[in-house]
């Protein structure tokens, strides 16, 4: 899985498949043991329970509302609203952390009976916010005009702009520290290429520009959702309290730092270049490594302090393998895209540089691999999980691409194999032609604009026509630097195999670009086993509040003589599968009502499923039943009942009822 090039010893080609097979093979059964073994965990925070419950009718007014998650969650004043049936607030505005992940609002005093919605919107400790809401009634159900936003947590423009910049900060991150490694480790004469220059300075600026606008945007991600609200320096202040806040300035200090390195790496680095100055060059290089690598590592970790990697099982564990996962990332893709420019852009990349950057790029591979293998254990934990939830499908598409990824750098490493077998190195003569053109150039205009070769005339000639030699001089090295560009080029482009090793590195690129595109939708993608155990923990809270079949009682009026009364539906047991249907129907006197006909039946909106017709039978006065009644899956279901009093007089109720 190496990116380019083979290391320094020839290894025959038929050694090198084996060897291959036999790591992936290790790579699939580790794979395999671990998801194997998977045990449940938490990242992203689920309402596992609330106090009184959802749907729950209560006789009198509680005293607060308890909410518990199954994890600890960021929680302000008026991150938990209840609204009244007219849609006004009933609460203090005041939480209060409870304990055993369990946060509390309190309730205003003599609340009205009716039907009370409570809405949260709370930050789990991965920094993703979430939201939702449920009801329960005072008394009595009842008719509510409470109205929740449409928008989600961390969606709308907000979030397609912080998304964005996620995206970015992990882009420059790559750029700028792979950049940096591939220069400093595998190509040092590269530190004085103005191109490789640009790319890194270009990767500081990107992860600095998007570190500020995610600083900006974390108040309305995780809260109003409103673009202006950017801009609110009460709600900047209250982030700067928080987790991730921190992580984000401190990465900032870490990226001045880092700045400083830029400027050294290309430019006392690079003037150190006499044989005189080694021993010197040599002190800067190790000192340039070992303050790069503790920048590097500091920058990597204020993703892991405050993600994915810094909650749920093992986080003593997972933080550190994530940091080492990102650096081994940026290693392999950075040098890649350095390598790229290189290629590009200069004629003198020498094959020893590749070859040093194939060696790298195969030790980032594999602990890309490694670190990725336990990443994936903790964030998907069943097979289930990995191909049953959205952040599963999206890990197997990261793993393909990674595939396509090493298929292609081994396309990458037989050319340039050639090159070394067959030239020994890249272009030589490339390299004459520049240090020629240079020399050039350096000759072409003095400080004053004139010909080196005129600049001793003693000023006369200057003074006579020196305007006209100054702009026939800036024409010429115009010319003459427009001239060594072409020779570069030529010189790029004539050998066959430098032209193939191009095109395969900027495939390898391309193919990265969609595979951190895909990195970054996962670190704000709910982990597969978080989202099966808000599945099971909502499905616990349902079960919970029911005890028995599930009872419905709906009036009816046909409108005819006689035509009122009470019809009253038990579900047994009220869950997916078969079920007991029995229906009662009773006078508004409470006595049991005998009606010509009685017909029942079930739809589910959301999936399209039915109406699914039941016609019970008649069994005694006012009872009719049902059996072996199939409800193909749970949710939100339409109880259709139709009551007939008399040969022309007729209605259909509907009532919806969770159901699963």
């Amino acid at each position: 899985m190496q990116t380019i090039a083979p290391r320094s010893r020839a290894v025959p080609r038929a050694a090198v498949a084996p060897r291959l097979w036999r790591l992936l093979l290790v790579l699939a059964a580790v794979t395999a043991a671990f998801l194997a073994g998977a045990a449940p965990a938490s990242a992203h925070a689920a309402l596992t329970g609330s106090d009184p419950k959802q749907g729950a009718v209560v006789k009198k007014a509680p005293a607060q509302v308890k909410l518990t998650f199954s994890e600890k969650v960021a929680m302000a004043d008026g991150s938990v609203r209840v609204l009244d049936p007219a849609g006004k607030r009933a609460d203090t505005d005041k939480t209060t952390d409870l304990g055993a992940n369990t946060y509390g609002v309190k309730l205003r005093k003599g609340l009205p009976d009716g039907t009370y919605t409570v809405a949260y919107q709370v930050v789990s400790a991965d920094s993703h916010p979430i939201a939702g809401a449920f009801t329960f009634s005072i008394g009595a159900p009842s008719a509510t005009k409470a109205t929740l936003p449409d928008q989600e947590a961390g969606g709308g423009l907000v979030g397609v702009l912080y998304d964005i910049a996620r995206y970015l900060s992990y882009a420059g991150f790559t750029v700028v520290v792979g950049g940096a490694a591939f220069v400093l480790g595998c190509w040092p004469r590269g530190a004085g290429v103005r191109p490789v220059q640009r790319l890194v300075t270009y990767g500081w600026v990107t992860l600095t520009g998007a570190t500020l606008a995610l600083l900006l945007l974390r108040a309305p991600y995780t809260g109003s959702g409103k673009l202006a609200d950017a801009f609110d320096m009460g709600a900047l202040g209250d982030v700067l309290n928080t987790k991730t806040g921190a992580a984000l300035v401190s990465r900032l200090l870490l990226l001045a730092a880092a700045a400083l390195f830029i400027a050294v790496l290309f430019g006392a680095y690079v003037r150190r270049d006499g044989p005189e100055e080694a021993a010197a060059k040599k002190d800067l290089t190790f000192g340039l490594a070992i303050g790069g690598t503790v920048v590097a590592i500091g920058i990597a970790a204020t993703w892991a302090m405050a993600e994915h990697a810094s909650t749920g099982i093992q986080a003593g564990i997972a933080m550190p393998v994530d940091v080492l996962h990102l650096l081994a990332v940026a290693a392999w893709l950075g040098g890649l895209a350095a390598l790229v420019v290189a290629l590009f852009r200069t004629a003198s990349v020498e094959a020893a540089a590749v070859r040093r950057f194939s060696r790298v790029a195969f030790t980032s591979v594999v602990l890309v691999a490694a670190t990725g293998l336990y990443q994936s254990w903790r964030q998907v934990g069943s097979w289930s999980a990995l191909t049953g939830t959205s952040y599963g499908q999206l890990l197997l598409v990261k793993i393909g691409l990674v595939v396509v990824l090493v298929g292609v750098a081994a396309v990458s490493r037989r050319w340039t194999g050639r090159i070394a077998s067959e030239a020994g190195g890249l272009a030589p003569e490339a390299a004459a032609a520049v240090v020629v053109e240079q020399r050039t150039a350096k000759k072409t205009v003095t400080a004053t604009g004139a010909p080196e070769g005129e600049a001793g005339d003693g000023g006369a000639s200057e003074q006579a026509e020196g305007p006209v030699d100054s702009k026939r001089s800036a024409q010429l090295a115009r010319q003459r630097a427009a001239m060594a560009a072409a020779r570069e080029k030529r010189i790029r482009d004539a050998d066959p195999h430098r032209s193939g090793l191009r095109r395969s590195v900027l495939t390898e690129a391309g193919v990265a670009v969609v595979l951190l595109a895909v990195t970054t939708a996962l670190t704000t993608t709910e982990p597969g086993r978080t989202e099966e155990e808000a599945a099971r923990a909502t499905a616990a809270v349902a079960e919970a509040q029911r005890s028995g079949p599930l009872s419905l009682k709906v009036p009816f009026d046909t409108g005819g003589q006689d035509g009122k009364g009470t019809v009253r539906l038990e579900l047994d047991p009220g869950r997916t599968g078969s079920n007991d249907l029995h229906v009662y129907v009773k006078r508004p006197n409470g006595s049991a009502f005998d009606i010509p006909e009685v017909k029942v039946s079930f739809t589910l909106e959301s999936k399209d499923v039915g109406p699914l017709p039941v016609t019970p039978s008649h069994i005694a006065t006012g009872h009719w039943t049902a059996s072996g009644v199939q409800i193909p899956m749970a949710g939100d279901w339409k109880i259709a009942v139709t009551v007939r009093t008399s040969d022309i007089d007729q209605v259909t109720v509907n009532k919806n009822t969770q159901i699963g």
